[in-house]
């Protein structure tokens, strides 16, 4: 583990990574390994690494080499980096969970609570750096903690008991700008304008490259030319429609008003939808008794796996909920029919057609690229010669000639996957899919109207639940939210463990409470966070980091919890502004009254289930992710997501992700 010239100072066996948070009975879910505190030459180092590697690699420190020491001395790189794990490649996999860093590169830690299991601590570095929770099985957590108080001093967070942050050495650290760190210099070609010509790719590529770019080249340049301060905070503070962003000189100085909010009640999830009730609810010709207490027991606990392949069929337009069996054999056989004469018309183009046919080319080709790195990690798609790739590539170029103005743009793949993986039918995914498409088509605009009004949406939202917070992030050049972009662009797609996007969906497909029910999971994530982006001071690209990193490990049903509260929370202020009554579908028309619209679920929980009005949807002119800009850009090897906007007002959005 150490060479001969490090002094191991602390070591502790059975520490593991819980890779699968919901699912302990996989064998692979719980990573074991050791972890260290070593005293090295250069430093003072907290290492981690798996057991099963430890006799692979035995003494070697290659794995452990240092990564661009300018920020951070980091070299740890998660799972979800890998384009694709093969189930030969198991060591290789693990080896990237490996952790190391130097004590002096930490800037807080978070532990667990009282009574909550296994005792397990999460390190949280200067540049946002967010490593997974590490779980001390056989105890030892408090020993390194002791430890590492002889190198750092250590002082708990008045607002989170959980919360524990290292004290700064140099104070004047805290003080450095964007201007000292040369993070914006017209030698590097203006990289705030480079994220604004690329959003998607930006914010579905994979972060650490953003990262070492922006330390190991731009930090590192001779006489750097530095943007003037106005410039940069333009480019940070891009205007969107509707949002009012505070522009303080000095954020430490604003006044925050506080919104006297009710107390927020205490929500409780139910049981999932299971057979005998779903059975219950059809009458002797299969027509849905209730789909609406269908959908309340669903918003409150999901759907029994079991029944997923049927029961999404409704909530994504697939069936009506009052066909009856009959009626849904008919519209079956028209929708296998209708499918596969449209994926005839693009099977049956000849090479010499393709040839003349760009378009058609171009959608083929990001598709296939697209399909190659989706989710490979997953055992239905593992494997190079894996059928069921060839099963995900035909529907996206199906859906093609289904909707001809969209065609395909990166991160429908995203989508779509989940689907296939619980309908396991090629005609019923298709189906599913294009009916979430008609949910989520405006995230895809080419002029992004969709996701700057859902930005927006969330700014209000904010502005109204925790003003703090929101002054906070825009005297941090992040009040734009655009840090959100991803989430809101393939609903937390990647935020989430596969399963549990399943069950996360299939709650939004209700509209329960509303049907902006992703924003106020937005909100919820935020909150949960607050307290580790205020005490620890995050910054601009200390937040981006973090909240990438906090990726896989947001706990699903405590969101959940959160969201639904933080709606009735709202719903009951008096004073609520009539956009954020709109955002919610609160807003009444003449006559009517909200408490008429509003009826109670089955865990006796008031909610509102009048919905917004739909987002208009422009034209949809975007094709396979090109437009006619003159420039293009390259999507990074494990990105999904590729497309270019066609000016600088669409896109400061590519730097959050």
């Amino acid at each position: 583990m150490a060479s001969h010239k490090d002094q191991v100072l602390y070591e502790k066996e059975s520490v593991f990574i819980h890779v699968n948070v919901q699912d302990a009975k996989d064998k692979d879910a719980h990573i074991q390994g050791r972890v260290f505190l070593i005293k090295k030459p250069d430093g003072t180092y907290i290492e981690w690494r798996a057991e099963d590697l430890m006799a692979v690699d035995g003494q070697s420190d290659q794995d452990w080499a240092v990564i661009g020491g300018t920020v951070s001395s980091v070299s740890y790189k998660n799972d979800r980096e890998a384009d694709s794990v093969s189930m030969n490649a198991k060591m290789d996999a693990r080896r990237k969970y490996n952790i190391s860093f130097d004590v002096l590169d930490l800037k807080s830690f978070k532990r667990s609570a009282p009574n909550h299991g296994w005792a397990y601590i999460i390190f949280i570095l200067k540049d946002g750096t967010t490593y997974p929770a590490l779980h001390f099985h056989n105890g030892g957590s408090k020993a390194l903690l002791r430890d590492l108080e002889q190198f750092v001093h250590i002082r708990r967070s008045p607002n989170d008991t959980r919360l524990f942050i290292i004290q700064e050495h140099d104070p004047e650290m805290l003080s450095k700008s964007f201007d000292e760190l040369h993070l914006f210099s017209d030698s590097q070609g203006d990289l705030v304008s480079k994220f604004i010509k690329d959003p998607y790719t930006t914010t579905m590529g994979g972060f650490s490259k953003v990262t070492n770019f922006l330390r190991d080249t731009l930090m590192q340049q001779e006489n750097p030319i530095t943007r003037p301060r106005e410039e940069v905070a333009e480019l940070l503070q891009e205007d969107i429609p509707g949002m009012e962003i505070s522009h303080q000189d000095e954020p430490g100085f604003e006044v925050v008003t506080k919104t006297k909010l009710p107390k927020r009640p205490e929500v409780k999830r139910g049981d999932p939808l299971n057979q005998q009730q779903w059975t219950a609810q059809m009458d002797d010709e299969g027509r849905i008794k209730d789909p609406e207490h269908v959908k309340d027991i669903i918003f409150r606990g999901g759907i029994d796996p079991v029944l997923r392949g049927e029961v999404w069929k409704f909530l994504l337009g697939f069936y009506r909920w009052d066909a009856t069996f009959k009626q849904r054999q008919d519209e079956l056989k028209r929708r296998v029919d209708d499918y596969f004469r449209m994926k005839l018309q693009w099977k049956t183009i000849s090479s010499e057609q393709e040839r003349r046919f760009a378009l058609l080319r171009e959608r083929k080709g990001l598709i296939d690229k697209d399909v190659t790195r989706t989710d490979r990690t997953q055992k239905f798609f593992v494997g190079e010669n894996n059928q069921n790739l060839q099963v995900l590539n035909d529907i996206l170029m199906t859906y093609c000639m289904y909707n001809f103005d969209l065609g395909y743009v990166q991160g429908m793949s995203d989508l779509l996957s989940p689907i296939l993986v619980v309908m396991e039918n090629e005609v019923d995914a298709f189906w599913c899919f294009a009916g979430f498409m008609e949910r989520v088509a405006h995230n895809f605009e080419m002029d992004q109207n969709g996701m700057k009004v859902q930005l927006s949406q969330i700014h209000k939202l904010m502005q109204v639940y925790d003003p703090e917070l929101c002054n906070y992030l825009e005297g941090h050049d992040s009040g734009n939210f655009y840090f959100c972009f991803r989430w809101i662009l393939i609903v937390f797609k990647r935020e989430f463990h596969f399963h549990e996007i399943q069950r996360l969906w299939e709650v939004v497909w209700t509209d329960r409470p509303c049907k902006n029910f992703h924003l106020l999971m937005s909100l919820a994530i935020l909150d949960t966070e607050k307290t580790t982006l205020v005490e620890n001071r995050f910054g601009f690209t200390e937040i981006l980091k973090h909240i990438n990193d906090i990726s896989l490990s947001i706990a699903l049903d405590d969101t959940l919890r959160k969201a639904e509260g933080i709606f009735l929370q709202l719903k009951a202020y008096k004073k609520l502004p009539q956009t954020v009554k709109e955002i919610l579908g609160l807003a009444t028309s003449p006559g009517h009254s909200t408490s008429s619209s509003s009826r109670s679920t089955p865990a006796s929980t008031p909610i509102n289930y009048e919905s917004s009005p739909r987002l208009e949807l422009r034209g949809l002119n975007v094709t396979n992710g090109t437009s006619n800009c003159s420039s293009s850009v390259t999507t990074p090897d494990d990105s999904s997501i590729e497309i270019l906007a066609e000016t600088a007002d669409a896109g400061v959005t590519n730097y959050y992700h």
